[in-house]
C-alpha cells in the first residue's frame, strides 16, 4: 500500500510532534512516523521518576503553550526552578544564578521527557495530525521529484519533503548520505533520580568535578523538594565501577563527589549509563530533506540545553515551511530550506562550541588552567550584567525568534 503526503516528518518524539503540530496548526498537512507507539500512556502521579528529564527553557515553554500542550504537561508533572548555582570543586570559585535578577518568575522547568512526549501526542491525535506508529523507516530512495519510504510495516510513502527529526543515530540522515562531523568526550553519562535528606529549594545545582560534571536537577511531586534528577559525567571507567555499586554504594560515592550540598543521598532510582558524543550535521538540509534537533546536532549536556536547541530548530523551521507556502513556493526546495539552516546553523555551532570550551576548561589539570577558570567564576559572579546575559540564554532569549513567539 503507498500513501502519498506533502510532508513526511520521521521522528514523533518530542522535537518533530513539536513540527508537526505547529504544521498543522497553520493549515499545513504533515505525516507523522516513528517506530514506537503513537499514543499517550497512563500518568500515575505517585509513578517513579523517568531517568530522562530536560530542562526547558522559558521559550521552550512558549512553543508548547502556544501549541496548546503545556496544560498537558504541568497537569502530569513539571518541576519549576528558580535558581542556579555552580561551583568549581577543585578550587573556590561559584556562580549563583536567579530569575529574580532578570524580574523572571522561573529559570525553566525540569520535564520528564515521557511527560513531554505524551502531552504532545495528545494534542497531535486530538488535532487528528496522521500518525503511522511501530513503523521504522527501512528505504529512502529518490522517485521522479519525490522520496520514497519504505517502513518496517510494509508501507511505502511518497512525499516531496521528508523531515528528519529520528533522533541521535538518525536512520534519514544516515539513508540519505548526510555527512557530519562528530567526536567521543570520552566520557559516559550516569542518568538517575535521587531522594536527598535536604531540600533542594527549586535551585538547578551543578559541580565541576575533577571526572566530569555533575548536576542535580531539581524534581517535585506532591510539592516535596527532596528529590533530584542527577545527570554525572565521568569517565568510561569509573561509570563501569558505579554502575556495579549496589545502590547504598552508589549513593554514598554520589553524595560525596556532590560535597553533600543537600545532605545524605537516601535513595537513588535505576541508573542508565549513555556514552557521551558530539555529532553535527554539515548541512542541515538538501532538495526535499531536513533535518531538525538530535538529527542534525547533538551537544554535551553540560548546560541541559540540546532539546531547547531542537525545538528551536522545530519552530524556525514551521515559520519558513509557512512562508513559503504563502508565496507559492514550492516547500521542497532547498531555496525554502536554506532559510532555516541560515537561521539555525550559526546559533547551534555558537552554543555547540561555548558547551565543548566550558567542558575542555573544567577537564584541565594544569594549575594554571584551575586558576584561570575559578578567577573567571569570580569575576562573573561580580558582574551583574554578564551574569543577566547568562540567565538571557538559559530562558532562551537570545535566539532568533520566529515571529509566532514574539
Amino acid at each position: 500500500m503507498q500513501t502519498e503526503a506533502e510532508i513526511v516528518i520521521v521522528g514523533a518524539g518530542m522535537v518533530g510532534s513539536t513540527l508537526a503540530l505547529a504544521l498543522h496548526q497553520h493549515g499545513l498537512q504533515p505525516l507523522v512516523v516513528d517506530g514506537a507507539a503513537t499514543q499517550a500512556q497512563p500518568f500515575a502521579p505517585q509513578a517513579a521518576f523517568e531517568p530522562r528529564v530536560s530542562a526547558l527553557s522559558a521559550t521552550s515553554q512558549r512553543v508548547f503553550e502556544r501549541l496548546g500542550v503545556w496544560a498537558g504537561m504541568a497537569g502530569r508533572r513539571v518541576s519549576p526552578y528558580t535558581d542556579m548555582r555552580v561551583w568549581d570543586g577543585s578550587g573556590t570559585g561559584r556562580l549563583h544564578f536567579s530569575a529574580a535578577s532578570v524580574q523572571a518568575d522561573v529559570l525553566g522547568h525540569i520535564v520528564e521527557n515521557r511527560v513531554v512526549q505524551d502531552a504532545l501526542l495528545d494534542g497531535l491525535n486530538a488535532a487528528r495530525v496522521p500518525l503511522v506508529g511501530h513503523a521504522r523507516l527501512a528505504q529512502l530512495r529518490h522517485s521522479g521529484d519525490d522520496w520514497l519510504l519504505s517502513l518496517s510495516n510494509g508501507q511505502q510513502v511518497r512525499t516531496p519533503l521528508v523531515v528528519a527529526a529520528d533522533g541521535a543515530h538518525s536512520a534519514v540522515r544516515q539513508l540519505a548520505g548526510c555527512a557530519t562531523r562528530e567526536w567521543d568526550y570520552l566520557h559516559h553519562a550516569i542518568v538517575t533520580s535521587v531522594r536527598t535528606a535536604g531540600d533542594h529549594c527549586r535551585t538547578a545545582w551543578q559541580r565541576f568535578t575533577d571526572d566530569g560534571p555533575l548536576a542535580f536537577l531539581p524534581l517535585l511531586r506532591d510539592g516535596k523538594q527532596d528529590w533530584c534528577s542527577i545527570v554525572w559525567s565521568v569517565t568510561p571507567a569509573w561509570a563501569k565501577q558505579l554502575m556495579a555499586l549496589d545502590t547504598p554504594g552508589f549513593c554514598q560515592a554520589l553524595g560525596g563527589a556532590f560535597e553533600h550540598r543537600l545532605g545524605q543521598v537516601l535513595d537513588a532510582d535505576p541508573r542508565l549509563c549513555v556514552p557521551l558524543r558530539q555529532r553535527h550535521a554539515k548541512r542541515y538540509v538538501q532538495p526535499g530533506l531536513a533535518l531538525i534537533g538530535d538529527a542534525a546536532h547533538t551537544l554535551h549536556p553540560l548546560a541541559g540545553q540540546g532539546v531547547n536547541l531542537g525545538l528551536l530548530d522545530a519552530a524556525v523551521l514551521a515559520e519558513e515551511l509557512l512562508h513559503g507556502h504563502r508565496r507559492g513556493e514550492r516547500l521542497a526546495d532547498e531555496r525554502v530550506l536554506g532559510r532555516y539552516e541560515r537561521r539555525r546553523m550559526p546559533h547551534n555551532l555558537a552554543l555547540m562550541a561555548a558547551m565543548e570550551g566550558f567542558e575542555r576548561l573544567f577537564q584541565a589539570e594544569p594549575l594554571g588552567w584551575r586558576w584561570l577558570r575559578n578567577t573567571g567564576l569570580k569575576c562573573v559572579e561580580k558582574l551583574p550584567d554578564a551574569k543577566a546575559m547568562f540567565v538571557r540564554q538559559a530562558l532562551g532569549q537570545a535566539a532568533d525568534l520566529p515571529q509566532w513567539l514574539r
